[in-house]
């Protein structure tokens, strides 16, 4: 039997599917090069870039806002501001009708001048008592000096009444003399209890002046007038009236914007009553709800980068941690999670991340509470 030779068609069709199985091994090799190259580099731009990064949508722009509060009692007067319209601190808010305070700070100072009246007069009168002391002891140096005197009259009646009866037996003295005599000395004791008793009520008139005085320096004696009690808790009350009515202006406590203003021309306002909240805008920070296996490596003081859904991420914050929650949010719901129960089911737990936001990049674009915004923690220090 001969063998036949192939004909021309069949080596072209052997030779074109074998080109064909060449090119597709080198298309397939290619593409495993490709694939690689890409894989390759996509691990190392993550090992470079993307590693120990902490990202999560949950977060949220938060402030401390600024309840503004009334902390006098009146009448609303006059209301210089309205919802969304920005101010600064110290701005005039809302005006109350200041006519009882009025009344409250005049009745205080007159208090505090009939006070200060009422130190002068006890400066005077301790000149006054001192003087009147001084009379007193004099008044006292005299009394005595006619004690004596009486005292002495009275030695030389009794003598002379004993002389006279000594001789009232011999018939020298006659009976009238004897009677002089008794007499004599019956006047000169009534001289002298009269004495004695002048010499008591001078001493009890210096024993009282000198307790006058005494009271009287106590009171001026603690210093001058400025420090003396009575003036000085009347200046406090004077102070109290004049902060009172000081208090009749609300002011603004913060920079901000004016939001859920609930005040109006008339209302009758009490101590406390909330009428409107500022939003301090330029001090505003994010909060980021983090799952718990996320904060592993977050520490306070890690940069962070910000992007907020108002702007896109064409605009890029600046921040860093500044503080992390004390327990999940569930720990601290209103209606917390009863875990000890048969159908438990375990929920990731997430704890909120406080961040500060760069104050340039803020003031660049502004943000507003409660808006969504995407964080990434750098965690590789």
């Amino acid at each position: 039997m001969t063998d036949t030779a192939p004909s021309p068609a069949a080596l072209d069709v052997a030779n074109k599917a074998s080109s064909n199985h060449a090119r597709r091994r080198q298309l397939l090799w290619r593409f495993a090069i490709i694939v690689v190259a890409v894989a390759t580099v996509t691990v190392g731009w993550w090992f470079v870039t993307q590693r120990g990064i902490v990202n999560s949508g949950n977060a949220y722009v938060a402030a401390d806002l600024a309840q503004v509060t009334p902390l006098v009692a009146g009448a609303v007067k006059e209301v210089k501001v309205v919802d969304t319209q920005s101010v600064k601190a110290g701005d005039v808010l809302v005006i109350l009708d200041d006519a009882d305070a009025r009344v409250e700070l005049a009745a205080a100072e007159a208090a505090l001048a009939q006070a200060r009246q009422q130190y002068r007069q006890a400066l005077a009168s301790g000149t006054s008592l001192s003087a009147q002391v001084g009379a007193s002891n004099a008044s006292v140096q005299q009394a005595e000096a006619a004690l004596a005197a009486a005292m002495a009259y009275r030695a030389a009646a009794a003598d002379a009444l004993q002389r006279r009866q000594a001789l009232a037996a011999s018939g020298a003295v006659s009976a009238e003399e004897l009677v002089q005599a008794r007499s004599g000395l019956a006047a000169a004791d009534a001289s002298l209890d009269r004495a004695r008793a002048t010499v008591a009520a001078a001493r009890a008139t210096t024993a009282s002046s000198q307790g006058q005085l005494a009271v009287n320096r106590v009171i001026t004696g603690q210093g001058d007038m400025d420090t003396d009690p009575t003036v000085a808790a009347a200046r406090a009350r004077v102070d109290a009236a004049r902060l009172a009515l000081e208090r009749t202006v609300i002011r603004a406590p913060v920079t901000g914007v004016v939001t859920q203003r609930r005040v109006q021309i008339g209302q009758r306002l009490a101590p406390g009553t909330p009428i409107m909240t500022i939003v301090p805008v330029g001090n505003v920070y994010v909060d980021a709800n983090l799952k718990e296996v996320q904060l592993r490596s977050v520490r306070i003081g890690q940069p962070v980068e910000l992007v907020s859904d108002l702007y896109g991420g064409d605009v890029v914050y600046r921040g860093q941690v500044v503080g992390i929650g004390g327990g999940t949010g569930a720990a601290f719901a209103i209606i917390p999670a009863q875990n000890a129960t048969g159908n438990w089911v375990k929920v990731v737990q997430r704890v909120p991340v406080r961040i500060a936001i760069n104050p340039q990049d803020l003031a660049a674009h502004p943000l507003r509470v409660g808006l969504s915004m995407e964080v990434s923690i750098d965690t590789r220090d």
